[in-house]
């Protein structure tokens, strides 16, 4: 498990950004993150494992839903530290840009997502 937060930020050239910012780019890692692990290991199901997870993820069943990962697919958390670390490289390298952006614009040039607390532990793909 790894933590989604000031530190990571700080790590990805983002820890100059405000507060608000911040929590806004947090939260958009831990989407974006969530997206493509999801998608990854969905490509690896068959059709009756991804009606099964589905239906756990549909029931908000998270713990059901880490179960069942642990499971079926006992390699989730490469593929979830590898996604990590290709999102990391991307931020890093769009860093400069970021900063740069939001300096010069009120508006942030982050996408509005919904708050998300500062830290945030990852454990589960949906």
């Amino acid at each position: 498990m790894f933590k989604l937060d000031d530190n990571l930020l700080i790590e990805l050239g983002l820890g100059s950004l405000p507060n608000v910012e911040k929590n806004r780019m947090l939260s958009h890692i831990y989407e974006t993150l969530e997206m493509r692990v999801g998608m990854k290991l969905a490509q690896q199901m068959s059709n009756d494992q991804l009606n099964e997870f589905e239906k756990l993820i549909d029931q908000n069943n998270e713990a059901g839903a880490l179960k069942w990962l642990e499971t079926n697919f006992p390699d989730y958390k490469q593929v979830v530290a590898s996604e990590l670390e290709s999102l990391k490289t991307e931020i890093k390298t769009e860093a400069p840009k970021i900063i740069a952006a939001i300096e010069q614009s009120p508006q942030s040039a982050i996408p509005p997502q919904q708050q998300q607390p500062d830290t945030q532990d990852y454990n589960q793909p949906q």
